[in-house]
């Protein structure tokens, strides 16, 4: 059995727990077998809670044969990223530092609402150090492996999200993006990765690594579940100061009318001159284009600030953010971190108060020049389909005959 479900998408999943043609219990015995049968070799989980799983599925199963169906999630297997607290399971953040923690007291808000909405979760899986890091080997776990080929790494520092995804553990997992750790194991893994609305996702129980920075996106095999996912931990959050109201919709009901008339702005610049690509990379990103202008999208080239400019300004508000959170134990613990968190998080104690300042507001004048390309490119779509049904009404009118447009009504 675990080789037929192993891939399955939520949407089939759903499908075949309300037909019957199995149970999220049969389910999850399958994905537990080929768990313990290939993560040996890639590492992917921090700590897998069988019987709980077990006994969630059990009773998602029985809810469902019953007429209670919570959600569409409803007796799918997610598993969660260790720096996500999981009430019950400790959350280790993958150093020697916490090591030894006790069980989390309560769920964060984003696994609280997933076990609201009937979900199975699995366990913790693999990241880097305080997300922070890097595939370290001097740590009490072993990095994660990328299933297609175990030499090479799955990206950070969602690590193990992603390799859970791609090796067919189970279909949808949460993990963490600051700089780029959700989307980078998407990218390496092969999966999909969104780093949602900053403040659309409540980030109450996760570990922070920079406060301004922090997000909670989740990671699918395919774009309608991952749309599932994202409204499923979509909510507001008193509690989270950066929270932000959310209307709520469902995110993924416009799937199915494909990218016709899309406006899509490519900034081949990122690739070509900020940080030259591969020429493989770049010529995937070029086919991804075509593609979408086969299928009836506008790609027009746009201009950003540098990539590059782009990076040092997350680097020095990361960097002094983090050095805020880590400071009292470098000072007195820094021993107790691995070798790549300890570079990186030492680097915000040499950054002054001004050079945080002026990132913030450089980031502040990015986020405007980005916002300005936006409306940019949407006034100019707007004139331009304006100019195209004039002239469409032009075109009618010049052929239609005299006596009908100067004819008046009948009485």
């Amino acid at each position: 059995m675990a080789e037929a479900l192993h891939f399955c998408s939520v949407e089939t999943l759903g499908r075949a727990f309300r037909s019957g043609e199995f149970s999220p219990l049969e389910l999850t015995r399958a994905l537990l077998a080929r768990i313990e049968r290939l993560d040996p070799g890639l590492n992917a989980f921090i700590l897998c809670d069988a019987n709980a799983a077990l006994a969630a599925a059990r009773a998602a199963g029985e809810e469902l044969a019953g007429g209670r169906d919570r959600s569409p999630l409803h007796g799918v297997p997610v598993g969660i990223k260790d720096i996500i607290n999981v009430a019950g399971l400790p959350t280790t953040c993958h150093p020697m530092i916490l090591n030894g923690r006790g069980p989390a007291a309560a769920d964060s808000a984003v696994v609280g609402r997933l076990r609201a909405q009937g979900t199975v979760v699995l366990g913790k899986l693999a990241t880097h150090e305080f997300a922070i890091g890097g595939p370290s080997f001097d740590l009490p776990f072993p990095p994660a492996r990328d299933p297609w080929n175990r030499e090479h790494h799955p990206g950070g520092s969602s690590s193990g999200s992603g390799a859970v995804l791609a090796a067919g553990f189970f279909p949808a997992a949460l993990g963490t993006d600051t700089g780029g750790s959700v989307r980078n194991p998407a990218s390496c893994c092969g999966i999909v990765g969104l780093k949602p609305t900053y403040g659309l996702v409540s980030r109450r129980g996760v570990f922070p690594l920079a406060f301004t920075l922090d997000h909670v996106g989740p990671m699918t095999r395919t774009v309608a579940d991952n749309a599932l996912l994202l409204d499923a931990i979509t909510a507001f959050d008193p509690e989270d100061p950066g929270s932000i109201p959310a209307r709520r919709a469902a995110f993924g009901r416009d799937i199915g009318r494909g990218v016709h008339g899309q406006r899509i702005g490519f900034v081949r610049h990122f690739h070509e001159e900020d940080v030259p690509a591969d020429p493989e990379v770049a010529a995937a990103l070029e086919e991804a284009a075509r593609v979408l202008q086969a299928e009836g999208a506008v790609v027009r080239q746009v201009r950003l600030p540098s990539l590059n400019e782009f990076g040092a300004v997350n680097r020095v508000i990361m960097s002094a953010e983090a050095w805020a959170m880590h400071a009292p134990w470098l000072r007195t613990r820094a021993g107790d971190y691995g070798a790549l968190a300890r570079r990186r998080l030492l680097a915000g104690a040499f950054l002054s108060a001004g050079d945080y300042v002026q990132a913030m507001q450089r980031r502040r004048e990015m986020i405007a020049a980005v916002d300005g390309v936006f409306a940019r490119w949407t006034c100019c779509w707007r004139r331009a389909i304006w100019i195209r049904r004039a002239a469409s009404t032009m075109r009618r009118r010049s052929r239609a005959p005299i006596r009908a447009r100067h004819a008046r009504p009948s009485t």
